[in-house]
């Protein structure tokens, strides 16, 4: 199987020139020589098959020999609103978040997080899509208020999951059902019983993961792995 690299500059003709970090990682980790294959994507849905043609100082350039869409996204949007951890436990969630299909993540900031958001929450993304084969990014959307997200994002899907201990857990019928969906996922320590309240207020539906206190990382990855895999996350 050819490298995947990800080209920031939308690929709009028979050439395609990469720079900074993947070029970096072409020339001085894979040793990229005239010849090599390599699988180009620029985040429109489109993959390109293309051959290295020159090797610069710090710029690979590379001639497109095939286009093809591609299209290995659900069938319907999930955006997975969390409270992010610190450290590494963010980008192991960005990276299955990515994995599994999720459309949007938005950090959340509620009255038990950590402080979220990050510049390198993007190139997590991209590896991630590297490495299984979206060719379309997860969109990372700035830092948001408790409040603020229910408000703005209330109405924006037909469902609507609060996962806190209290809820009741969803039916197999219920996880199987194709909507644009919306999750939520509070904190070390959970959400407040204020914050859940204003959810339920808001018109969200609080569900339960069962008996078990998980963390963050275990409640979102699994919740969204029930609802996509009937959905197709891909193989």
């Amino acid at each position: 199987m050819a490298r995947r690299c990800y080209s920031e500059t939308p690929i709009d003709g028979d050439q395609a020139t990469l720079d900074g970090s993947e070029a970096h990682h072409l020339l001085h980790v894979l040793r990229a020589a005239p010849g090599m294959s390599v699988t180009l994507f620029d985040g429109s849905g489109c993959e390109f098959n293309a051959e290295v043609t020159a090797c610069k100082r710090s710029t690979v350039e590379l001639a497109i020999t095939e286009r093809r869409e591609v299209d290995r996204e659900l069938p319907q949007p999930l955006v997975l609103g969390i409270a992010l951890p610190k450290g590494d436990r963010q980008r192991w969630i960005i990276e299955k978040s990515v994995e599994l299909g999720v459309t949007r993540l938005l950090p959340l900031v509620t009255e038990r997080s950590e402080k979220q958001g990050g510049d390198k929450l993007g190139r997590y993304v991209i590896e991630a899509s590297k490495q299984c084969g979206r060719n379309r990014l997860m969109e990372i959307a700035e830092p948001v208020r408790w409040g603020d997200w229910l408000a703005t994002e209330g109405g924006a899907a037909p469902r609507r999951w609060v996962a806190h201990p209290t809820g009741a857990q969803p039916t197999p019928a219920a996880l199987a059902e194709r909507h644009p969906t919306l999750v939520a996922i509070g904190p070390e320590g959970g959400l407040s019983d204020a914050e859940v309240e204003a959810a339920a207020a808001a018109g969200w539906e609080v569900v339960g993961l069962g008996p078990r206190i998980l963390r963050i990382e275990t409640a979102a990855l699994g919740l969204v792995a029930c609802l996509t895999i009937p959905l197709g996350a891909g193989e």
